[in-house]
């Protein structure tokens, strides 16, 4: 048996989120669906082909309420019903296209709802919030929890405006840059893919997700540029970074560059903590006043390959 305090704090944490979930339902459904018949339609959406009986077993549904609740969709035109090709004797409901619209509608009333309710969440706060809520899913399911998978490969098509999408979600929303600062990160990678020779860019992934990227491009016949270093908040902490520039500069080495540099701004301590644990040495700096309000300098890190190989 666990011991007390445990299940008081469980208990606790039960009563306050039976709020939570309270709060999100009175504010999400009925319009004009309530809970219980939403989380019918969504089951109908996923079965494709489903049993009466078999979602109000797993719904826990009153025998007679649910009949009410088909009844209902069936009024709305909602629902149709099909004989099973296993069993004639079944029939098996799917949702028609207006049921479909109804539940994309309760998809998008419900993202956009709880989207408000954690808006006040910084970044790194809202994925600490859903890395807790895999933990008790994967613990009461009685499982291990499943690593993450990080893997790190070339850029492919449709990569390229999602590298400028994450430049500019991470610093419009954590560095209150400017939009000329997306339009640079822009510019640059058109250049890079009107002229990829003696460069690449890679993707990082989590789990398929895209979560980072890095990039080299040819800045002479010995030297590399470093660019387009950029992390997701939400994937923080899993050494992506230091994938993503172990990757990068194995690349240099095969390409036989001599030294490789970067330009980064000095308010990202993060990044010139990675940069200085890899050799980098700052070399240069000079005031940015295009890109945000705040006071800014451009810095350059170099790195002298030779002397690595």
């Amino acid at each position: 048996m666990p011991e007390m305090k445990h299940v008081e704090r469980i208990r606790k944490f039960n009563r306050y989120y039976a709020n939570v979930l309270g709060k999100i339902d009175q504010e999400i459904y009925n319009r004009p669906y309530s809970l219980l018949e939403a989380r019918v339609i969504s089951e109908l959406h996923d079965k494709k082909g489903a049993i009466a009986k078999d979602i109000r077993e797993k719904l826990g549904i009153d025998r007679g309420y649910m009949s009410r609740i088909f009844q209902k969709f069936e009024a709305d035109e909602l629902i149709e019903k099909k004989q099973s090709p296993d069993d004639k004797r079944q029939q098996l409901l799917y949702l028609t296209e207006a049921g479909e619209t109804i539940y994309r509608d309760l998809v998008d009333n419900a993202n956009m709802e709880l989207a408000k309710m954690v808006d006040q969440l910084a970044d790194p706060d809202l994925a600490k919030l859903t890395t807790a809520m895999k933990t008790i899913e994967t613990l009461l399911h009685g499982a291990s929890p499943t690593p993450d998978r990080v893997v790190i490969r070339p850029f492919r098509a449709g990569d390229i405006g999602y590298v400028a999408y994450l430049h500019g979600i991470l610093y419009g929303k954590r560095y209150h840059f400017s939009e000329s600062f997306e339009y640079y990160v822009l510019k640059g990678l058109t250049e890079f893919m009107a002229n990829r020779e003696g460069g690449e860019l890679w993707i990082a992934e989590v789990n398929g997700e895209i979560a980072g990227s890095i990039a080299i491009t040819k800045a002479t016949d010995d030297t590399a540029q470093l660019r387009w270093f950029v992390l997701d908040e939400n994937y923080q902490g899993l050494g992506i970074g230091k994938q993503l520039m172990k990757t990068a500069l194995a690349f240099c080495r095969a390409q036989q560059y001599r030294q490789v540099f970067l330009w980064t701004v000095n308010i990202l301590g993060a990044a010139r903590y990675l940069y200085e644990s890899n050799g980098f040495v700052l070399t240069e700096k000079k005031p940015n006043t295009e890109w945000a309000d705040t006071e800014l300098y451009e810095e350059r890190w170099d790195l002298k390959l030779i002397e690595r190989q």
